[in-house]
């Protein structure tokens, strides 16, 4: 398997710390809001590489953290004047809810900063013990002038530009970073009553997580590219001051998402929240959307894309539709080895699609000349199947699919009719059957009476 490593900016084969295991750590949400189409970008991408990593025969330990300390969410509690429990828990759980409507597998583990604290403060501890920290009136600082390869990461060299926000005046160098800051409302530790700096919690929550071995903690650290600088700069630095090894062997970022051609965010006032988009199509309908463009592109959202990746997906369920019924059967060990050739070539998920849609395409023009050909619909049942366990499409029952937006007072409606219906066709009352059919049709509903009973769908 070949990933791009952005600290090489290049495509590298993937090489593990240890044999036959992959280790990933993804920088997951600040919970004081709900989630956006960024945060399902960077979900799915990396959800998209350990799906591939597992196809590829890897057991993978996958950790995506909470951040529940923050300044946004302080601010949020400032605002609402509700606590800090109050507000990351909503947030988790409404999070939680958008990665299983993206169908996003569960993490092996969800550290949260707030559960972490002992690994943070002893961290925190080793890098003033190493020299790598400093005391000032408002916190602990990281020093990083200690890390001759600090910006190796990122690259960065204009350094007048580095700063992001005013800070302490006393810091030894603009550079420099906080690693806890002092706040009595909040936790204690040897150097003071505070609460940790963001770019101190990742870094003890890989140390926490992953054993690594001498040269790094683990395998891939993942995140948008927004993080590159200076959230995983900074990481990288204090890893290397207080364990002398690197935090990661290799980076992957995916790119921004966009809103009519600019970056997506708060501050400019056009951040789409995920549950704003799962009102437009079913979670499987965005994931796919979202996964349509290569991961480390910059992927620009409109609502007409939006709605025509849901009906190149409906082509799949078409297709699975059709084959309602049919058990799995014989592998196709070709086209298998085609779409997982393209997801391990750094997810060329461009040319899996395409493959998908070949297969798609051609299982129906098979069916359409050989309709009784049960060891070929066998087949093309075992290919979905595997498409389904790859790229985590095509998972739901293909008739609820085109249920979709359907109310539950409307669902009760069909159902009644539908009983009806069957309850005059028993009684060989055709005519009635057929007003069932045109009351029905009137109200956007196509029937097909299958072996497993009448099926409905919204047209």
């Amino acid at each position: 398997m070949h990933i791009y490593d952005s600290k090489l900016k290049q495509k590298v084969k993937f090489e593990p710390i240890e044999d036959g295991k992959a280790s990933v750590y993804l920088c997951g949400p600040t919970v004081y809001d709900d989630a956006h189409l960024g945060h399902a970008k960077s979900s799915i991408s990396f959800d998209l590489l350990r799906r591939t990593l597992e196809a590829e025969g890897y057991e993978v330990k996958f950790v995506r953290n909470f951040t529940d300390i923050d300044d946004k969410i302080l601010k949020k509690m400032s605002e609402s004047g509700e606590s800090l429990e109050t507000i990351t828990e909503r947030y988790i759980a409404r999070y939680e809810a958008d990665m299983a409507a993206l169908n996003v597998l569960e993490p092996s583990a969800k550290p949260r900063a707030t559960q972490t604290l002992a690994q943070i403060i002893a961290y925190i501890e080793k890098l003033i013990e190493k020299g790598a920290a400093y005391t000032l009136d408002d916190g602990v600082y990281f020093d990083t002038s200690a890390d001759g390869e600090y910006l190796s990461l990122s690259g960065r060299r204009d350094e007048n530009k580095i700063a992001r926000v005013a800070s302490n005046e006393g810091k030894k160098d603009e550079k420099d970073f906080v690693l806890w800051k002092f706040d009595e409302k909040w936790y204690e530790s040897p150097f003071g009553r505070g609460r940790p700096g963001w770019h101190s919690e990742c870094v003890a929550m890989i140390a926490s997580e992953f054993a690594g071995d001498a040269r790094y903690n683990v395998d891939i650290h993942a995140g948008g590219a927004d993080l590159l600088f200076p959230h995983h700069e900074n990481e990288a630095a204090q890893c290397r001051c207080a364990l002398g090894r690197e935090l990661a062997k290799y980076w992957m970022h995916n790119g921004f998402v966009q809103i009519n051609n600019e970056k997506m965010s708060k501050s400019l006032g056009n951040s789409f929240f995920i549950r704003d988009a799962l009102a437009l199509v079913p979670g499987e309908a965005l994931r796919f959307y979202l996964m349509s463009t290569h991961y480390r592109a910059n992927f620009n959202f409109s609502h007409e894309d939006l709605l025509s990746a849901k009906k190149r997906l409906d082509k799949l369920y078409r297709l699975k539709k059709r084959l309602s019924g049919v058990s799995a059967g014989e592998r196709d060990f070709k086209f298998e080895s085609e779409i997982l050739a393209f997801m391990s070539d750094d997810m060329n998920v461009s040319g899996t699609l395409g493959a998908l849609d070949e297969m798609i395409a051609g299982a129906n023009a098979k069916l359409d000349a050989e309709p009784k050909n049960k060891v070929f619909k066998q087949t093309t049942v075992s290919n979905l199947n595997y498409a389904a366990e790859l790229l985590g499409i095509g998972e739901q029952d293909a008739f609820a699919w085109f249920q979709w937006g359907v109310s539950e007072a409307e669902r009760e409606t069909i159902s009644n009719l539908i009983n009806e219906r069957a309850a005059a066709k028993k009684e060989k009352n055709f005519a009635r059957c057929d007003e069932i059919r045109n009351e029905l049709t009137k109200m956007g509903v196509s029937l097909m009476d299958t072996a497993e009973g009448t099926k409905w769908e919204k047209i």
